[in-house]
């Protein structure tokens, strides 16, 4: 997890082995405030990507079908990496 701190931009670990759901969940409870992306790594199978993306989609997902309220931070993550506003309606078209 790459966090914007008052003293800069760090990587701050997450548990060892921690899964995707548990990650969403620790991210909606405001375990993390100014998330600028997600990396994923598999040392075992020698491996790492962004996972930013795939994290803001599955964060979005659960915002649209559970209550939660987040932080101005994961919003502004989650909109940074779908690249689009995120819960706003978009208003019908007027039937005449």
């Amino acid at each position: 997890m790459l966090e914007d701190f008052r003293s800069g931009a760090a990587f701050r670990e997450t548990d060892e082995g921690i899964d995707h759901n548990t990650l969403i969940n620790d991210l909606l409870s405001g375990q993390y405030g100014q998330v600028l992306r997600v990396v994923a790594f598999n040392p075992a199978e020698g491996w790492s990507r962004d996972a930013s993306e795939d994290v803001a989609r599955e964060l979005e997902r659960r915002l649209a079908a559970e209550e939660h309220e987040i932080s101005g931070g994961l919003k502004d993550f989650i909109e940074a990496q779908l690249g689009r506003k995120i819960g706003v309606q978009l208003p019908l078209p007027l039937q005449r």
